[in-house]
Parts: structure tokens; sequence; C-alpha cells
């Protein structure tokens, strides 16, 4: 009876300190000042696109893009992450990678132009797709299959002047941006050849 109750004292401890030791993760802040990205060394900026994640002996990485993210785990292999994070494209709240859905259209303009955008529910992905007009709807399952092509003419636009592309109100706006500047563009060209026909 006393070698009952003792073993069963000793299974008791061991579950204790096994769930004391249990390595326990969560998603920090970002500071723009000081972060930049593991993969491409540009800035993480405190947006709806920073991701990050923390391996198992506790060192975190961020990055600006998914794209980014996904970049790290091909070099370094998945087998050492603790947990990794997205943010809700809504509300920035942190969320579990696997957790999230997903919306994807090369259109998209994200900061490193992988066109993936995160979000907590189907839901609020349904709800996005139906405002832009576009997109596919993926879960991070099916991210693992997913080809992670940028979209290199909207990357030379950023590099040509167009920012590093963490406008978050831009997807649509991009296009209408670029229309209004060419009309600016127009109308100043001709306001300058009636002016050079007015003057001979």
């Amino acid at each position: 009876m006393n070698k009952r109750w003792i073993l069963a004292m000793v299974l008791l401890l061991g579950t204790v300190i096994l769930t004391a030791c249990g390595q326990k993760y969560a998603a920090v802040p970002i500071n723009e000042d000081v972060d930049i990205c593991a993969i491409c060394n540009m800035q993480v900026k405190d947006d709806a696109f920073a991701t990050q994640l923390t391996t198992k002996d506790g060192k975190n990485f961020k990055f600006d893009d998914l794209g980014c993210m996904n970049e790290w785990k091909k070099e370094n292999g998945t087998d050492n992450i603790g947990m990794d994070y997205v943010r809700d494209y809504n509300d920035k709240e942190w969320i579990e990678f696997n957790k999230a859905t997903y919306v994807y259209d090369a259109s998209l303009r994200t900061p490193m132009t992988y066109g993936i955008v995160n979000f907590k529910d189907k839901a609020s992905a349904e709800a996005f797709v139906a405002e832009q007009g576009v997109g596919k709807i993926m879960s991070a399952e099916e991210l693992t299959s997913h080809d992670w092509t940028q979209n290199m003419d909207k990357m030379k636009m950023d590099e040509e002047g167009h920012g590093h592309g963490h406008d978050e109100d831009g997807m649509k706006k991009d296009s209408e941006h670029d229309m209004g500047e060419n009309m600016s563009k127009d109308m100043h060209q001709e306001g300058e050849s009636k002016e050079g026909s007015d003057s001979h």
C-alpha cells in the first residue's frame, strides 16, 4: 500500500515539474526603431504585415512580410520553431500561424510583394475578398504548397518611388493613384505645349 502511495506521489510530482518547465511562447511587440527583417533586412513596421517566430531555444525573429518568414523556414527548417505568429489585417492582433486564415492575390500590396494578407477567421477573409473583388482564401496548410512568387512589377514600382509597400489602405488604391498621376502629368504637358504655342 505504501509503495503504491509513494509511486503515485512520484508520478504526480513529475507531472507538476514537467508542466512547470514546459516552454510557453508569446508574441513580442514590434519596435520600429530597432527591428529589422531577419531575411530582407528592411525595417519591420508595427503594422498588419509584421510576422514573427520564436525558436525552442528562445530566439525571436521578426519579418516585415509573411513571405520573408516563409523564406526563413525554407532556409532553417521548422523543427526548432516553438511558435510562429502573424497579425490580423483588421486589428493587428497576433494570431498563431496555423490558426489564421489567409488571402492571396498577386495584386495585393504587401511589403515584399508576396501578396498574402492574414486574418483571424474565415469570415473576415471572405469580407476582405468581397470588398477588394480579388483574392483566394487559403489555410496555413494550403500555404505549404503555395509557390510564394513575388510580384516583381509591383516590387519595381515600390523601388521607383512608391515606398516599401506598408500602405494597409492601398490595396485597391495603387491603380487609382497611378491613373491620377498620369492624368496630372498629361494635363501639365498640355499646359506647357499651349504656353509654347501662345508665345509664338
